[in-house]
This record gives C-alpha cells, structure tokens and sequence, in this order.
C-alpha cells in the first residue's frame, strides 16, 4: 500500500464524517421548524438527536485519536524495521559476526509523513461532528 492510497481513504473517511455531520444538521433544522410550529414531540425528538450527534461525535474523536496515534508511532516503528537485524535460529552466529549496516528511512514510512493524511494528523485537524453542530440543536 503506498501514501497515495492512505492520502484517499483519509479524504473519503473526512468527507464521509462531513456527510453524517450535514445530515444530522438537516434533521436538527427540520425538528426545530416542527418544535417552533407547536409539536410537543419535536423537543423529544431533538433530545434524542442530540444524544445520537454526542455518541457520533465521540466515536469521531476516537477514531482521530487512533490516527494519530498510529501517525505518531509510525517513525519508531519504521526506525525499527530499518534497523534491527533479523533473527534467524539456524544463522544467529553468521549474524552476528557481520555488522548490521542500518539503512535509511525512505519508502512507504516517510511518505506517508510527508503526505496530507500525514500532515493533517500532525497539525490536528479533525473532521465530523463538531460543537458547534450540537450546540446549534438547541
């Protein structure tokens, strides 16, 4: 998999958490039009709503976190691929009598830190639900 494909999915799992985000504003409106029109179920409705964007919003962040948890965890665990010598039983003394030379990060790992997916986990920027979107239901 190369940082082209990471760069794609990222932009459709954001464009995605944008799409729930407008549908649920969708619906706030709608049910504040029927609460201002005098039906006693709308503020219900909205209540529940509102209970539904937090559980959305909060599965949102979770899921940023683990992004950038796994953004910011991929430098050691490529410094760990490129430089532990490999361990096999049957050639542990070969390996161990010739250095181990480590070789440069490039490739896939420092690709995906110089991609969009890469810099916009690093500068935090999130996507989804956000305060504002639940704040304006009520």
């Amino acid at each position: 998999m190369d940082y082209a494909v990471i760069d794609t999915e990222y932009q459709k799992l954001q464009s995605e958490a944008n799409s729930v985000g407008d549908k649920i504003q969708n619906l706030a409106v709608k049910l504040q039009k029927l609460q201002s029109s005098g039906n006693q179920d709308a503020r219900e409705w909205l209540l529940d709503l509102k209970d539904i964007a937090l559980s959305v919003q909060s599965e949102q962040n979770q899921m940023f976190s683990f992004l950038q948890t796994l953004h910011q965890n991929i430098p050691q665990v490529s410094d760990q691929c490129f430089t532990q010598p490999v361990q096999n039983q049957g050639y542990a003394n070969q390996q161990q009598s010739q250095p181990q030379q480590p070789q440069q990060k490039k490739g896939f790992f420092s690709s995906l830190l110089g991609s969009g997916f890469g810099q916009a986990i690093e500068m935090g920027a999130g996507f989804g639900i956000g305060d504002d979107l639940i704040n304006s239901i009520f």
